[in-house]
């Protein structure tokens, strides 16, 4: 039965409040199960619909991009990074996209300052000292960290994250260097150290948290080649995307001792994540947690509706809309 609404297909089960308001206004094809669909799966699923409703890891790619039904005009992402969906391939297709920028900022920056205390202080090896009922009490040299207060701290990417990451490590009297496609002006560098070439300022880095886009510039980005150039001793912490890192090199960094530590949140190929990571005891892993509260979530999927709404409601361009490179 046809509701003479648009039909939006939902590819991943969203907050209640999220898909409340999408079934209000849309023929929504939910998807309570949260099955993860392939390309084959996604193409079947939405045969009949005017519009995508993802979210970060689906399969977007050029193909399955091509074999989407013709009645397909809009890909909406419930998330800032839209490296899953293959732009260039819908805009060939006349498919727009849209993402969600602006609304996760600050949980995402809570994180990344999570991961660089967890990693600098040892956090993980002190809660499995505890659950594992191994504590047998404080001693003079225990589980002795890395200090953070004072300490220099290099944002690869300092957009909206990576700024507010930057006020967060005011707090701790943090020195704090940056590498930008462009300088930012006084007033938002606040002090900030600027380096034009981003190699250039891993040697002020005691931590270097990575803040950028993934794109084909940053594959990769931190390879054994920059990690020679961090101090020794020196703290990774990545809450951008898994591939700007190269894990080989960082796993043998950190078993090396270059590194102290990393704090990593988001992995290449994640969830299927290098098993080198598991056995390293000077790695603070979450699995991807940076927009994981119950207030940036909706305000994700309130983004992405408001996008849709404007399209396939009101016949407006899409307040977010992503522009093919």
């Amino acid at each position: 039965m046809t509701t003479g609404k648009p039909r939006v297909l939902a590819t991943r089960h969203f907050p209640t409040a999220v898909e409340a308001r999408l079934a209000a206004n849309f023929d929504a094809v939910l998807n309570p199960e949260d099955r993860i669909y392939d390309g084959t799966a996604l193409i079947e699923a939405a045969k009949g619909c005017d519009a995508i409703m993802c979210a970060a890891g689906d399969a977007l790619n050029a193909a399955t991009v091509a074999g989407l039904p013709a009645s397909v005009r809009m890909i909406a992402t419930f998330s800032v990074g839209y490296e899953h969906v293959d732009v260039a391939a819908a805009a060939k297709r006349g498919i727009i996209v849209s993402n969600t920028p602006d609304v996760l900022t600050d949980a995402t920056a809570d994180i990344a300052m999570l991961c660089l205390l967890g990693a600098a202080r040892r956090a993980h090896e002190g809660i499995d000292m505890l659950r594992t009922h191994s504590w047998t009490g404080w001693t003079p040299t225990q589980l002795m960290g890395v200090h953070v207060t004072g300490k220099r701290l290099g944002i690869l990417g300092m957009g909206r994250i990576g700024q507010a990451l930057a006020e967060r490590a005011r707090a701790f009297r943090m020195q704090i260097h940056y590498s930008n496609r462009s300088r930012l002006p006084a007033d938002l560098e606040r002090g900030a150290v600027f380096h034009a070439e981003p190699d250039a300022m891993l040697p002020h880095c005691d931590f270097l948290s990575i803040n950028a886009p993934m794109t084909a510039a940053t594959r990769k980005w931190v390879n054994a080649e920059r990690i020679a150039k961090l101090p020794k001793g020196a703290i990774v912490v990545n809450t951008a995307r898994g591939g700007v890192v190269d894990d080989e090199a960082l796993i043998a960094a950190l078993k090396g001792g270059h590194l102290a530590a990393a704090g990593i949140d988001v992995f290449d190929g994640e969830p299927r994540i290098h098993q080198g990571y598991y056995g390293l005891t000077n790695a603070f892993l979450l699995p991807h947690m940076g927009s994981a509260t119950v207030e940036t979530r909706n305000a994700m999927g309130f983004k992405a509706l408001d996008n849709l709404e404007a399209f396939l409601l009101r016949k407006q361009a899409p307040p977010d809309l992503v522009k093919a490179s």
